[in-house]
């Protein structure tokens, strides 16, 4: 495109003055905002502000009163057993067959945790030192085989994909990571990265603001920005290979074993969620905004409704916890497109660094100056043909990590805690006893959800220690 066509292009959606010091800038600073500004959809990016400044007025809708979860939206594991064991078949069947992929947000950086590297390369503090991304990829080999064991299938044959979402800041370093450790395990064909987009940041008014004198200023789009990104392609010189496009290659259909309850209510989209602890807990919960399905931020409920109970059960009607563990069918991924236009994004106003106008000083502001927009991803739930809820134990699936070391709770420490102490829990399911203070660290290698321990029986472990193969178990004993 021509510079006067781009220049006209701007003027016309309001957006002009991002060109006010062009004749101030050296052909190679010229040439990086016209790319930038080329590859932007300013007209898209003047309707999001819009509807986002619409939604957040209120404006021509009426306030839809919130409720619980109706009776049988949810399942939940820790009440059906033998519903548990059929789900589990059921979700290993559909990982042999090669329907099941998974996808992680990975965008974040370990800020809070103290550490300026992507969150996925921290170590919590494991005996073993294993950074989060290396202990969910060992997960993975272990779901593979034994899906593969249990169905029959030959050696090598299942295949989980993992897809994984970055940042733009995050995105080489943990693509350097994975290199550098092999993969840890798995082929690096089947391990996809892919970058989650950003819009422009925006004065109050809506105005793009530069961050220099050649560049817009940009912030990610939000973890819901993950449904735009499956649609981009994964390399600048190939327009025709997406995650989605790759996910329906492989004739994938995402879910997890334990969460096979979309396929048995066939469900395009489901969430995992946990009892709420207590009742002024800070976290979001699955509830019905009106007649649909959504998130609803813990702030959005009065106290009445945080306390409110169910008579027979005395379980609180708002407990539906949810940890951002959700599912999808890939039709359902691709139909977002159908109605993405129709999602508020959501309004963050921040400090942001920016170069004023007109004389093209920096600014950096003490105070919130301009907004960054972003859509969560489960803004999507209330789009659902059929949604589906699976309550899982706290204990065995939830134990976030979000606070700088010694925070006292969902800190390093804690996370460790729990996952040590899960280990003792399947070595006592497995019928061994592990004394007082011990603490075994299971590698996923080992045991994906404390299947194949049956040799452990009747044993009792002494000594604390790392066990990275089954038969490492029998030095930890007395």
């Amino acid at each position: 495109m021509s510079i006067d066509l781009l220049r006209a292009r701007y003027e016309a959606t309001g957006q002009g003055h991002l060109f006010s010091f062009w004749p101030q800038l050296s052909e190679t600073e010229r040439a990086a905002l016209v790319t930038q500004l080329e590859a932007l959809d300013i007209e898209r990016v003047n309707r999001v502000y819009k509807k986002a400044i619409s939604a957040e007025q209120g404006a021509g809708a009426a306030e839809e009163a919130i409720e619980p979860l109706p009776q049988g939206a949810s399942d939940a594991v820790t009440t059906h057993p033998a519903k548990e064991a059929e789900w589990r078949e059921t979700g290993l069947a559909a990982i042999a067959r090669g329907e099941v992929g998974v996808l992680l947000m990975a965008g974040g950086q370990g800020t809070r945790l103290g550490s300026s590297a992507p969150k996925g390369c921290y170590d919590i503090g494991l005996p073993s030192h294993k950074s989060l991304f290396q202990y969910q990829a060992e997960r993975i080999v272990r779901l593979q085989q034994v899906a593969q064991e249990e169905t029959g299938k030959p050696v090598g044959s299942v295949i989980v994909p993992w897809y994984i979402m970055t940042s733009g800041p995050t995105r080489r370093e943990t693509e350097e990571f994975f290199k550098t450790n092999e993969y840890f395990g798995l082929k690096p064909e089947n391990v996809i990265f892919f970058e989650q987009g950003t819009l422009p940041c925006l004065t109050m008014d809506g105005k793009v603001l530069l961050e220099t004198k050649s560049r817009v200023a940009v912030a990610p789009d939000g973890n819901g920005g993950l449904y735009a990104a499956l649609r981009t392609p994964l390399s600048p010189t190939d327009k025709t290979r997406t995650v989605l496009s790759d996910l329906e290659s492989r004739k994938v259909l995402m879910c997890t074993p334990i969460a096979s309850t979309t396929a048995s209510k066939q469900a395009d989209c489901a969430a995992k969620v946990v009892p709420k602890a207590y009742p002024t807990e800070a976290v979001g919960v699955v509830a019905r905004r009106g007649a649909k399905f959504s998130v609803v931020e813990y702030s959005e409920i009065s106290a009445s409704q945080a306390e409110a109970r169910d008579p027979s059960t005395g379980e609180l009607l708002f407990r539906a916890g949810n940890i951002a563990n959700h599912f999808y069918t890939t039709a359902f991924l691709r139909g977002v497109a159908a109605f993405e236009d129709d999602l508020a994004f959501h309004i963050a106003r921040k400090k942001i660094p920016h170069v004023s106008l007109p004389d093209g000083a920096s600014v950096k502001p003490t105070k919130p100056n301009g907004m960054k927009l972003e859509m969560f991803v489960f803004d999507v739930f209330p789009y659902t043909s059929n949604f589906a809820v699976l309550e899982v134990a706290r204990a065995e699936e939830f134990s976030p990590l979000k606070n700088a070391p010694g925070t006292g709770s969902d800190d390093p420490e804690t996370s460790r805690r729990d996952l040590l102490a899960q280990h003792a829990r399947f070595l006592a399911a497995a019928g061994a006893k592990v004394q007082e203070g011990v603490q075994i660290e299971l590698s996923p290698l080992v045991t994906y959800s404390g299947e194949g321990l049956a040799s452990v029986k009747g044993k009792t472990f002494t000594r604390s220690g790392v066990v990275s193969a089954l038969e490492e178990l029998d030095i930890l004993t007395a």
